[in-house]
């Protein structure tokens, strides 16, 4: 089949590799001139002029993705060499916090995180058992609970420090979204699969290269070697129904995979509803409904750089708080990045650019003072306004299917996982194989 797609992030990538890789002709419109849509690279310059590579956002992969290590390899990149792996650790500034002992680095789950539990930093025992104790609660529940309960309602019965200093960060960095107001049973699946699932699930998997190098490049260059087209800096901006096929922008394919933000794919569809015959209009309208009622969430990522700064590890946690907005920090230095370089990451962030920027370089004033570190200037903040779906109690997400011939992918479609890559990588993949 000719099949066609529409965006070119991660989601949009993944199925072009499927769709390949079951036999089609693909060709992909990407309306920016970089690949990677909400995790891509962004060009910049250091305070004393040095250009250097950001991304649009700082994120991190575990090693329970295990979808998305399979078809970065598939595409010739070697996760081993491209990504940081280190046993799951969220250490602070002032040595306290959870941190996987050496000896347990490789023990099968979930070992290996009892392990960090037993061993936390700080914590009393009667705290650690309090996690132990509710994590082998939800492995005996099968890591399922009420679709109405959140996070904080699902770790109620946990020390406060726990909550605070771990399940919070956690809830937040996975599903971008509140502990009050956060699913607790997409929690539970991301819990599930990481610190229960297959070895090495908890590791942490830091990028050692910009995220546009990371997998849509790599996933580029294969398509193009196996006969695929790459549209870049060409936006669709007509969808229509005719005869049987889907026509982008006057080109008729037999497929089309829509994998741009929902939002933009709904206003798309809604139009193209409007001159298509019912059998077609309704399913689009429906479709787009459900995506429309979505709501977002924005991440900051804010960059900073002074010469010798350098952190003891290459990711650290912060105590956040309402004034200190940022859960983490990391040393872009120790990831291949020029020394000095620091991304601060205030996940479902509020307020404008200006003001995130001042409060975090405050943040990291006061919190990593300890560390020797001074003088950090901005280098450049990054506002993600819609980096992700707000991942509440019972949301109902628009189904992977459209209407005949069209499907969705992003990591806003129907899955177990909230918007995270493997989440647009799994959506992309099982839009791509789709008969």
């Amino acid at each position: 089949m000719r099949v066609g797609i529409v965006g070119g992030g991660w989601a949009g990538m993944a199925a072009a590799v499927a769709a390949v890789q079951a036999g089609h002709a693909v060709t992909v419109f990407e309306a920016s001139r970089t690949l990677g849509g909400r995790a891509r690279a962004v060009e910049a310059s250091l305070p004393d002029g040095t250009p250097v590579m950001l991304d649009n956002g700082q994120h991190i992969l575990i090693g329970a993705y295990t979808e998305t290590l399979r078809v970065m390899r598939l595409v010739g990149m070697d996760p081993e060499s491209t990504l940081l792996r280190r046993p799951l650790a969220l250490p602070f500034a002032d040595g306290t916090g959870l941190q996987t002992p050496a000896i347990a680095a490789h023990w099968p789950a979930p070992l290996d995180a009892i392990a960090a539990i037993a061993t936390a930093r700080g914590w009393s025992w009667a705290e650690r058992l309090s996690l132990v104790k509710a994590s082998l609660g939800w492995q005996w529940r099968g890591f399922r609970c009420a679709p109405e309960l959140s996070v904080a309602r699902l770790c109620s019965g946990m020390a406060p420090r726990v909550v605070h200093e771990l399940i919070d960060p956690l809830c937040v960095s996975a599903l971008n979204t509140p502990a009050e107001q956060a699913s607790a049973q997409v929690f539970l699946r991301v819990m599930q699969d990481s610190l229960f699932g297959v070895r090495g699930g908890s590791h942490l998997l830091l990028p050692r290269t910009d995220l546009t190098a990371l997998f849509p490049a790599a996933a580029a260059d294969w398509l193009t070697r196996q006969g695929g087209h790459i549209h870049l800096g060409q936006r669709i901006t007509q969808v229509r129904w005719q005869d049987l096929y889907w026509v982008l922008d006057g080109q008729a394919f037999d497929r089309v995979i829509w994998a741009s933000s929902s939002s933009n794919a709904a206003l798309a569809l809604v139009k193209c509803a409007q001159s298509a015959p019912e059998s077609i209009a309704t399913p689009l309208q429906a479709w787009s409904t459900t995506a429309s009622s979505l709501r977002f969430e924005a991440i900051a990522t804010v960059y900073a750089w002074a010469p010798q700064a350098r952190l003891p590890h290459p990711m650290l946690a912060l105590r956040n708080t309402a004034v200190a907005p940022a859960q983490f920090v990391f040393d872009r230095g120790q990831l291949g990045g020029p020394a000095g370089l620091l991304a601060f990451v205030v996940s479902a962030s509020d307020g404008s650019r200006e003001a995130l920027q001042t409060a975090v370089l405050a943040q990291a004033a006061t919190e990593l003072a300890a560390l020797g570190l001074s003088g950090l200037q901005a280098v450049q903040t990054v506002v993600e306004k819609n980096a992700t779906f707000a991942c509440t109690p019972a949301l109902v997400r628009p189904p992977q299917a459209i209407a005949p011939g069209l499907v969705a992918a992003g990591d806003y479609v129907q899955g177990p996982y909230p918007a995270t890559l493997e989440g647009a990588v799994r959506s992309g993949w099982a839009a791509g194989n789709l008969p």
